[in-house]
C-alpha cells in the first residue's frame, strides 16, 4: 500500500504547490494507513487538506478560510447531520458511515456533495474565490 500511496501523495503535493502559496505538508504512513496533511494559502485565504487512505477506504478534507471564517469545507467525515440529511431517519447501522458533504457559511450550510478529489477542489476555489 505504501508505494502506491506514496506516489498519489506526491501527486497531490505536486498539485498543491503548483496551485496555492505557502505550502506546508506533512505525511504519516503505517501498515494499515497514511495519512497526508497540507497547509497552504490561496490569496488571502487559508487552506488545510487532509486525506487518509487505508485498505478500506479513503478519508479527506478539503477546507478554505477566510480569517477564522470557513468559506468551504468538503469532507466525508460521519458527519451526524450529513447521515441525517442523507437518510431522514439513518439506521443504527449507518451511523459510522463517509458521507461526501460540503460546509459552507461558517458550517451553518450543509449540502450533501459526491465524492470530490484535490482536483474537484481547486476547480471549485477558481470558480468560488474570485
Amino acid at each position: 500500500m505504501e508505494t502506491k500511496t506514496t506516489g498519489y501523495f506526491n501527486t497531490i503535493i505536486s498539485e498543491v504547490i503548483d496551485f496555492f502559496s505557502d505550502v506546508e505538508y506533512t505525511g504519516d504512513y503505517t501498515p494499515q494507513r497514511a495519512i497526508l496533511r497540507i497547509n497552504a494559502t490561496y490569496k488571502d485565504h487559508r487552506v488545510f487538506i487532509s486525506e487518509l487512505i487505508s485498505p478500506d477506504y479513503r478519508k479527506y478534507t478539503f477546507y478554505i478560510l477566510k480569517d477564522n471564517y470557513v468559506v468551504a469545507g468538503f469532507d466525508n467525515s460521519q458527519d451526524i447531520r450529513a447521515i441525517k440529511l442523507k437518510f431522514k431517519k439513518p439506521p443504527d447501522n449507518d451511523i459510522d458511515r463517509l458521507i461526501p458533504h460540503l460546509h459552507l457559511k461558517n458550517k451553518t450550510v450543509l449540502e450533501l456533495t459526491d465524492e470530490i478529489t484535490l482536483t474537484d477542489f481547486i476547480n471549485w476555489i477558481k470558480v468560488n474565490i474570485l
